[in-house]
């Protein structure tokens, strides 16, 4: 599989790494040329500064998009009318509405899509819901949910503070994924309440975001994701009728990855414990694109996928109307 990067930023270096002896990075497009030039010199691919000339190639076969949010849609929308499988990273956009028209083209094509949501490659995620698929916990009652990271020095003039690029602040940002986890594992939230907020940075965008949202079954996920966490946390505990799964880190600066199985006894008392403890390097990267080769070959429709990523908006969409913060394009 020839495969061309937009994007060649942290992400887009992380794309590359990721592909291995399964794919062939052929083309690379950035702003800054100089960055596209230094990851396709890794593989002897071309470099340009313009996306168009890796959507146009005829040797890219898949094309892997890592912008930030304003280009996402525009570009994944080229690609697939040229016929190009696409990888591109969560939001997927600035807003349900921009991602729409989007959705509705790539079920006219043949091509595949597939959205970055990789947090369901974590190992700790990928043994949650083997778990679940079990059945061990019985039925699913609530999910529980913190994402943050401590900000940084200059993080109010960064692209993902001006809303024209980015669609918004933290809810967008951190949010989406914890968004996704949560239909991941209890399915679609018809209802949706909660609000977004700038507490701290002296920015347009939010800082931080409280959301409650709920399935049919009244099943709730309460999420909180903040760039005043000061420590970087990641924290989601899954609730069944018979215990829980408590994920706790991502590796790097969040801890170790870890995740726990409390199985309540039919005595009830102390549950019996297990855990499982990932030190390791993540590999979420290329379990990712391994699932979407796969999906190619096949034929089949990837997860996660437009769909996805839509309904993931349209809950960061609501939640912005509800806060006064509809700078959505």
């Amino acid at each position: 599989m020839n495969v061309g990067i937009i994007g060649c930023g942290l992400i887009g270096r992380k794309r590359a790494e990721s592909l291995g002896t399964s794919a062939t990075l052929v083309a690379c497009a950035d702003k800054d040329v100089e960055r596209a030039r230094g990851l396709a010199a890794r593989s002897g691919a071309r470099a340009s500064a313009d996306w168009r000339p890796v959507v146009d190639a005829t040797d890219t076969e898949l094309v892997v998009i890592a912008t930030p949010h304003d280009a996402l849609a525009e570009i994944t929308l080229a690609a697939i009318r040229q016929g190009k499988h696409v990888l591109v990273e969560k939001p997927a956009a600035r807003s349900a509405t921009e991602l729409e028209p989007v959705v509705a083209e790539a079920e006219r094509q043949s091509a595949l899509v597939r959205v970055g949501f990789n947090h369901r490659c974590h190992r700790a995620f990928r043994k949650a819901r083997e778990l679940v698929d079990q059945g061990v916990l019985g039925e699913l009652m609530f999910l529980r949910a913190r994402y943050g990271h401590g900000g940084r020095l200059g993080y109010e003039k960064e692209w993902r503070a001006d809303a024209r690029m980015s669609g918004g602040g933290e809810l967008i940002d951190q949010g989406v994924h914890l968004i996704d986890l949560a239909r991941w594992f209890l399915g679609e939230f018809p209802e949706i309440d909660g609000t977004a907020q700038t507490c701290f940075w002296d920015m347009p965008v939010d800082d931080n975001a409280f959301l409650m949202l709920r399935t049919g079954k009244q099943q709730v996920a309460w999420l909180h994701a903040s760039a005043t966490e000061w420590k970087n946390t990641f924290s989601m505990e899954i609730y069944g009728r018979d215990g829980k799964l408590q994920i706790e880190g991502l590796g790097g600066s969040y801890g170790t990855e870890r995740l726990t199985w409390y199985r309540m006894l039919p005595e009830m008392g102390p549950p019996e414990t297990t855990s499982w403890e990932y030190p390791m390097a993540d590999d979420s990267w290329s379990v990712e694109l391994a699932a979407f080769l796969e999906d190619i070959r096949l034929h089949r429709s990837p997860s996660p996928n437009l769909r996805d990523a839509l309904a993931a908006l349209r809950v960061v969409q609501r939640i912005y109307e509800k806060s006064g913060h509809a700078h959505h394009p």
